[in-house]
C-alpha cells in the first residue's frame, strides 16, 4: 500500500519531468523560430487560442503492445542478448538509406506561449505603451452565495443540496421516492463585486499596396509578417483591435480575409489609404484612449511625386501625433520602382517614430519584425 508522502513524490516527479519537457520543446521552438516565421503552414493552423506547431527529432518514450498469444513479461523461450520483440519478415524493396527517420511531434502552444518564445529568440523588448494608455474598466467577479439574489443567478445544485439536507433533518425524506422540492428558504444566488481594472488598449492599422505590381510572393510576405507582428502586440494588451485597409488608386477598409485574398490590380495612390486611416482613428479611436500602431507594406511604387509629398504631410501633421509607431515595410517586386522608401527616409531622417524596413524576401521576414519591435514602443 501506498501512503500519502510517496504518491506526494511520485505526482511531483512526474510535474517535474512535465516541466523539464516543455522547457525541452521551448528550447527547440526557439531555436527553429526563423524556420517557423518563414513559413505560412503555421498560420493556418491557427485556432482562437491554441497553434499547433510541428517539432521534429523528438523521440517520445512510449510503451508498445505485442501481439497476443506471444506470453507475458519474462515469459518464454530465449537467451541473453536476445533482441526483444524482433520478428522475421520480409525484406523491402527499397534502397538502403544512411540517414536516421525524422520523428515528428504535433505541440499545441497559446498565443500567449508563442508569442513569449517569439520575444525571446528575437530579444524584442516588452512595449512601453504611451502615457495615456490605460483605461479604468471594472470587471465582475463572483465571490460567493447569498440567501437572496435575482433569479437569473440562482445556483441550482446549492439550492438542491439545501433542500435535501432540509428534508433529510426534518425527517420528510423517503429514499423509496426521494422527491426534494427546493422552497424560498432553500434557495441560494451567486454573489459578484465589481473590480475596477487598468486596461491597455491598442488598435493596429495594416495597409497593404495591391495594384498591379503587388503579386502573390510580396502578398504572402505580407501576410506571414503581420501575423507575427499580430501575435506579439496581443500579448502585449489585453484589448486590441485590428483594421485593414487596401489600396491601389483608391483605399477600401476591408476584413482581414479580403486583405490577404484580393487580386492585385489598377495603379498606386498610397494618399488613400493614409487618409482613410486618418479618418478612422479621427471617428473611433481617440490618442487619448488608445495606443495606435501603423504598419504600411508596398513596393515602393507611387502614382507620382506629388502624391508621395501628399503622404509625408499627412503623416507628419496627422499620423505620427496620434501614433505610438508608424512602420513601412516595402517588398521587392520586379515591377516596383522602390523609391517610396527613399523619399520617407529623406523626410523622416531621424524621427523615433518612424521605421522603414526593405523585404527582399521571406528570409528578410524575421529582421523586418526586429527593426519594427525592436524600439519597444
Amino acid at each position: 500500500m501506498i501512503d500519502d508522502t510517496a504518491k506526494f513524490d511520485v505526482v511531483s516527479n512526474i510535474e517535474k519531468d512535465h516541466a523539464r519537457f516543455r522547457e525541452i520543446i521551448r528550447g527547440k521552438i526557439k531555436s527553429d523560430l526563423k524556420k517557423y516565421i518563414t513559413k505560412g503552414e503555421l498560420i493556418g493552423k491557427k485556432g482562437e487560442e491554441i497553434v499547433s506547431i510541428p517539432i521534429p527529432q523528438i523521440d517520445i518514450p512510449h510503451f508498445r503492445f505485442g501481439g497476443k498469444q506471444t506470453g507475458g513479461v519474462g515469459q518464454g523461450d530465449g537467451n541473453p542478448g536476445d533482441p526483444i520483440g524482433a520478428e522475421e519478415g520480409e525484406g523491402g524493396t527499397g534502397k538502403a538509406g544512411d540517414a536516421p527517420g525524422e520523428h515528428i511531434l504535433e505541440v499545441e502552444l497559446t498565443i500567449e506561449e508563442l508569442a513569449e518564445i517569439m520575444g525571446e529568440a528575437l530579444e524584442l523588448p516588452r512595449i512601453r505603451p504611451k502615457g495615456s494608455d490605460t483605461m479604468e474598466t471594472t470587471q465582475t467577479k463572483y465571490t460567493g452565495i447569498h440567501k437572496v439574489g435575482p433569479r437569473s443567478l440562482r445556483h441550482f445544485r446549492r439550492s438542491f443540496k439545501q433542500a435535501l439536507r432540509r428534508t433529510i433533518s426534518s425527517g420528510i425524506y423517503d429514499p423509496e421516492n426521494p422527491v426534494v422540492i427546493p422552497i424560498n428558504e432553500d434557495l441560494r444566488f451567486r454573489s459578484w463585486k465589481e473590480l475596477p481594472v487598468k486596461k491597455s488598449n491598442a488598435v493596429v492599422f495594416y495597409m497593404m499596396d495591391v495594384s498591379g505590381s503587388m503579386g502573390d510572393d510580396q502578398k504572402e510576405i505580407v501576410r506571414i509578417e503581420s501575423f507575427w507582428i499580430d501575435t506579439y502586440l496581443r500579448a502585449q494588451y489585453q484589448g486590441i483591435e485590428t483594421r485593414y485597409i487596401i489600396h491601389d488608386a483608391m483605399a477600401h477598409l476591408v476584413d482581414r480575409e479580403t486583405f490577404f485574398h484580393t487580386r492585385e490590380s489598377g495603379g498606386t495612390m498610397i494618399s488613400s489609404a493614409y487618409r482613410m486611416c486618418g479618418d478612422a482613428i479621427k471617428d473611433k479611436f481617440p490618442e487619448s484612449e488608445w495606443n495606435i500602431y501603423l504598419f504600411h507594406f508596398s513596393d515602393g511604387d507611387n502614382w507620382s511625386s506629388e502624391d508621395t509629398q501628399l503622404c509625408v504631410s499627412i503623416l507628419r501633421d496627422e499620423l505620427l501625433p496620434q501614433s505610438n509607431l508608424f512602420c513601412y515595410g516595402q517588398v521587392e517586386s520586379p515591377y516596383g520602382s522602390g523609391q517610396f522608401i527613399k523619399d520617407l527616409r529623406e523626410a523622416f531622417p531621424e524621427n523615433e517614430l518612424t521605421v522603414f524596413s526593405e523585404i527582399k524576401g521571406k528570409e528578410n521576414i524575421v529582421d523586418s519584425i526586429v527593426e519594427f519591435l525592436g524600439k519597444g514602443r
